[in-house]
């Protein structure tokens, strides 16, 4: 049998990995050492080069669906990993068939929920852990994406200025429809709290948490902030002529929660006394699109509005609030942010995500300056900060020059 690659972008460095044994049998000079999350199939991180890909073990079918459904993905802008490709006809030197593989790009600065815990969290994260689920699952049902294995297992998190953005790193069961229905959304939630429940006991009786965990609060926290939020962003809302002042406020809210509203259904009486407003486009990314126009910068939500508040303090203390945004945004690239990434060390440039430090370096002038009594200069807080925490850190990225 002739072995098979279907890749979106081919990276020719994948014939030269050792397809002819099995996954779990791969050499250290191949594989990448890298915290993975729990898995019913065989991953391996492997480094190509300058690049960084998780190899899963399963079966043909199956590996050429998921490779669509994350690419159909993709091209919807949701959080997921990002397919590479598909090897099938693998054979071991004796001729007998192996499994096919699902490649995909490994997402920097991530990690499973376990290694997290590993890293410093605690059980007070947990909520803020769900909270990230709940937005992801609620952004792939507006989609109209069916997860149908929701678990921590099956997210990758990133840090988001002190909370998390999840990533969905196993579309193996999902589904694409036009919508999904209320009956599916409610099946994808009780699947998510009896596995978050299982995983969450396990975590504990692993002894990787000090305090106990109570799962039941846990999952009916999951349960209620997805009802809340879901509610927030698609629930019809009635009012008024004379409250026309609603719909602005509608928006501003969802704004606030970091979504975009793309199109509003406003629909009027008869009489045209009242009116009614539903979103029916929404997006998360608010504040990482305005980031994105002003600096250039990808980052998370969370982490955009960090950057634009300090961006907001920077232009009133210069008095620049007549000026060009872009300018003003350009000129608080060169004179704040980038001068204190230069000074971050380059062997702790892995530790964390550039804003992430930027806003870690934020929280740490808060507790200096209320310990001095004063404000404290952001570059020496920066420089306090690189020297006490972020040195001490373990990394949470990886390249292919490690």
């Amino acid at each position: 049998m002739a072995m098979r690659i279907v890749a979106s972008r081919p990276d020719p460095a994948i014939l030269s990995l050792p397809w002819d044994t099995p996954l779990e049998e791969w050499p250290d000079d191949v594989v990448v050492p890298l915290p993975r999350g729990l898995s019913r199939h065989i991953v391996r991180i492997v480094r190509l080069r300058d690049r960084v890909y998780a190899v899963k073990e399963t079966q043909d079918d199956i590996a050429f669906r998921e490779y669509r459904m994350l690419r159909d993905l993709q091209r919807m802008g949701m959080p997921a990993v990002l397919p590479q490709g598909v090897v099938t006809g693998r054979e071991d030197p004796n001729g007998d068939e192996l499994p096919a593989a699902l490649i995909t790009q490994h997402l920097q600065f991530s990690l499973p929920y376990r290694s997290l815990f590993s890293r410093g969290a605690t059980v007070a994260d947990v909520p803020v852990l769900i909270d990230a689920i709940v937005v992801l699952l609620v952004r792939l049902h507006l989609a109209g994406f069916y997860w149908g294995d929701v678990s921590l297992s099956n997210v990758l998190f990133r840090r988001n200025a002190g909370e998390f953005a999840a990533y969905l790193v196993d579309a193996e069961t999902g589904e694409l429809h036009e919508a999904v229905s209320d009956r599916m959304r409610d099946y994808d939630i009780s699947v998510g709290c009896e596995n978050i429940f299982a995983e969450l006991m396990d975590l504990s009786a692993s002894g990787a948490v000090q305090q106990p965990i109570d799962g039941f609060e846990i999952v009916e926290h999951l349960r209620s902030r997805y009802e809340a939020l879901w509610g927030e962003l698609t629930d019809l809302e009635e009012f008024r002529v004379d409250e026309m002042w609603r719909i602005e406020q509608r928006v501003e809210r969802l704004n606030d929660l970091g979504f975009d509203v793309d199109e509003l259904d406003i629909v009027t009486d008869l009489g045209g006394d009242t009116i009614r407003i539903q979103p029916k486009v929404v997006d998360l990314g608010h504040h990482t699109r305005e980031v994105q126009a002003l600096t250039g910068m990808n980052v998370e939500d969370n982490q955009a509005r960090r950057l634009l508040n300090d961006l907001a303090s920077f232009t009133a203390a210069l008095d620049l609030g007549r000026e060009d945004k872009h300018l003003v945004a350009s000129r608080w690239m060169t004179q704040i942010f980038e001068p204190i990434m230069a000074m971050i060390p380059p062997d702790a440039t892995g530790k964390l995500e550039p804003a992430e430090i930027f806003h870690e370096i934020l929280e740490h002038r808060w507790y200096l300056s209320e310990k001095a009594g004063r404000q404290v200069d952001l570059h020496e807080t920066a420089r306090d900060y690189i020297d006490t925490f972020l040195t001490a850190r373990p990394d949470e990225a990886i390249t292919g020059q490690e």
